[in-house]
């Protein structure tokens, strides 16, 4: 993310998405929606995209005639889009500490990240008739060549998916392969960043940032395990139950609290301090656990832009040297229609949970399981444990027991009786007494368990 935002990422994605969609209603916004999610999922960070992507289309949207309080919602609501999209750092750091499949998370948010985008988009749009607002005319030459020009970056994520969902890379491999990817094509296919001047100072500030991270995971694991031990979670639980008694009820108090925890903390702290526990109460509840990932990130997404103290506010406020009150004005429409992309996404959780079903594992027939039997049945009679073992001493195996049956029921067992009988494990019709067990002075031995004659 660090490399993408000191190269000239952000110049390629924005003529790359005004060449392909700035020809439609409202092209520019939807350009702005389009590159700000596709870096915020490769930087992680909202307020990074705020200030590469918005620093370079907030100019250009008030240049275009767009409302400038839209065009300032617009950016900032921008920055927080990407969180949904894989590989997004959130849905990693989620899916450590909620102990989930992260591969299965990334799919999880596809769909839901989706229908955020289109609702963005469809406001972006009517803005956009509504105002008059120039259209650039589609050029087929010209499209074809920003994507040519931006090609490494744009195979980037189908690169990463495919490697990921094929099993050829593993969640900690895609992250070092992300990295390689992009320092080899920043430094030398565009050669934006310089080995020798750029690459120590950009290593020294993702250090900062990630070293952070590892401290949040650190910390993250043994409050985790605190939080277990000292059955926090069951006794919140048992407080909710007299209040909360459906799903429907437990989601919507869960999306109000959230939304308050995305607007005092930070996306990282939240999840180390809210994911442990909330998993085991959404858990009685019924709630699938990748849905429910989808739903906690989308909420601290919103909380970030939601008025009075929404950490995004005070980022587009710095940049783009607003007041802060403005800023609350400009985000609302926004902050409206992604609170109806979170009701959607909250009560169809076929959204989150569709996707998810495609890197099931496949389960094995229990008739295709071969167990390795013997050719040779048990013979009847064999009622020591040599007979058993089958004379070689080496254990008694499932094979053996089985035969050629491939079932032992109680009347292999039994015999024909029905019952199974001290007697019957003897060889013999006498009692089983402690003195014919002990042999009055010796310790009872195999022998007198098998019968000496069998």
């Amino acid at each position: 993310g660090y490399l993408m935002a000191e190269a000239g990422t952000p110049k390629r994605l924005v003529a790359l998405s005004r060449a392909w969609v700035g020809w439609m209603p409202g092209g520019l916004a939807l350009v702005c929606l389009g590159a700000s999610a596709f870096f915020t999922t490769f930087t992680g960070g909202s307020g990074i995209t705020i200030v590469a992507i918005g620093g370079l289309l907030f100019p250009a949207l008030v240049s275009d005639k767009y409302p400038e309080r839209f065009s300032l919602g617009l950016v900032t609501a921008g920055g927080s889009l990407g969180l949904l999209f894989p590989p997004s750092l959130p849905l990693i750091l989620y899916g450590v500490v909620a102990g989930v499949l992260i591969e299965k998370l990334f799919l999880a948010g596809i769909l839901p990240g989706i229908v955020t985008l289109l609702a963005l988009g469809i406001y972006g749009s009517i803005t956009g008739v509504k105002n008059k607002m120039p259209r650039t005319a589609f050029d087929l030459k010209g499209a074809l060549s920003t994507l040519w020009v931006a090609k490494w970056e744009v195979a980037l994520p189908i690169v990463l998916l495919g490697g990921l969902l094929s099993g050829a890379l593993r969640i900690h491999e895609a992250a070092a392969f992300t990295a390689f990817y992009v320092l080899v094509i920043e430094a030398f296919v565009y050669r934006d960043i310089s080995l020798h001047r750029d690459l120590p100072r950009i290593i020294r500030e993702s250090i900062t940032m990630f070293g952070a991270i590892l401290i949040i995971l650190a910390t993250a694991i043994g409050f985790t395990s605190y939080l277990i031990q000292a059955q926090v979670p069951m006794r919140i639980l048992d407080a909710m139950e007299s209040f909360i008694s459906t799903p429907f009820m437990f989601l919507l108090l869960l999306n109000v609290f959230l939304l308050v925890v995305g607007m005092l903390m930070d996306i990282f702290s939240a999840i180390v301090v809210v994911v442990p526990l909330i998993v085991p109460i959404a858990t009685h509840f019924g709630i699938d656990p990748y849905h429910l990932g989808i739903v906690f990130l989308l909420n601290l997404e919103i909380g970030y832009l939601t008025p009075p103290v929404g950490l995004n506010l005070f980022i587009s406020s710095y940049r783009f040297d607003r007041p802060v009150t403005v800023l609350y004005r400009s985000v609302l429409p926004f902050v409206g229609l992604l609170l109806v992309a979170l009701a959607i996404t909250t009560y169809v959780p076929f959204l989150s949970t569709y996707l998810t079903t495609w890197v099931d594992l496949e389960e094995i027939p229990a008739g295709e399981l071969e167990l390795g039997v013997p050719e040779e049945p048990l013979e009847a009679g064999g009622d020591t444990l040599d007979d058993l073992e089958g004379g070689d001493g080496d254990g008694i195996t499932l094979g053996d027991l089985e035969g050629d049956i491939g079932e032992i029921t109680l009347d292999d067992l039994e015999g024909d009786d029905g019952e199974i009988t001290l007697d019957d494990l003897e060889g013999s019709s006498e009692d089983v007494t402690l003195d014919a067990l002990e042999n009055a002075d010796e310790e009872a031995t195999l022998d007198d368990l098998e019968g000496k004659g069998d």
